[in-house]
């Protein structure tokens, strides 16, 4: 009859996004992942907003060399080295023996696309991937880090706060670790984001190891 109409109801599963979408090309999720040691998560700005990058470090008998791969610009190249002579320097209160570095290459490594990653913010990153490597202890996957890192173990302030905040939750990190500095940046994610978030806020590195590391 004319005018009628049935009132149907239709049920969005992911099988009828994926007919419509195609399949999936973008993985965020993180929660089951599993907890490796030398394997640290991190925040990265890149100009398609925040995104979660694992930074790992492998070690290999050698001469003390440094190996940098992956899509890294200049500047978390310097992030790597500044983090490398933070931890030789700080080898007696991190439990490394003295000739770890004499006797071994290390390798850090970004497996993060061919998308470049710079920027003065994985510096805090490097290093608890680094210390996880030496010292054996596995780095707990929900935890999310970002701040750039002193000789001296001091945390400077970065960019992209709440687009990195963003990209954690939605990768399903529970915890992220920012520089105090960044408190004022860190009042602009959404109310309901840090309902969700732990947010840690630090000074110093050595205030973050037993928090992110197992």
């Amino acid at each position: 009859m004319r005018g009628e109409h049935k009132n149907e109801s239709n049920i969005l599963t992911p099988e009828i996004v994926e007919n419509f979408l195609g399949p999936r090309k973008f993985y965020f999720e993180i929660a089951g992942a599993k907890e490796r040691v030398g394997v640290a998560t991190g925040l990265a700005w890149t100009e398609a907003g925040g995104q979660i990058i694992f930074i790992e470090a492998a070690k290999m008998k050698g001469k003390g060399n440094l190996i940098l791969t992956g899509s890294l610009g200049d500047v978390m190249k310097e992030s790597a080295h500044a983090a490398m002579s933070y931890i030789r320097s700080h080898a007696a209160s991190l439990n490394i023996p003295d000739n770890m570095f004499e006797t071994h290459d290390i390798h850090i490594h970004v497996p993060a696309g061919a998308i470049p990653k710079d920027g003065p913010s994985a510096g805090l990153t490097i290093a608890v991937a680094l210390i996880s490597l030496i010292t054996e202890r596995s780095c707990k996957r929900n935890v999310a880090l970002t701040g750039e890192l002193t000789l001296s173990g001091r945390i400077l302030p970065v960019g992209g706060v709440k687009e990195k905040a963003l990209a954690a939750h939605r990768a399903g990190v529970t915890s992220v670790v920012f520089p105090d500095k960044n408190e004022a940046d860190i009042r602009d994610i959404p109310e309901d984001i840090q309902k969700d978030l732990k947010i840690l806020k630090i000074n110093e590195l050595d205030e973050i190891i037993d928090v992110v590391l197992n």
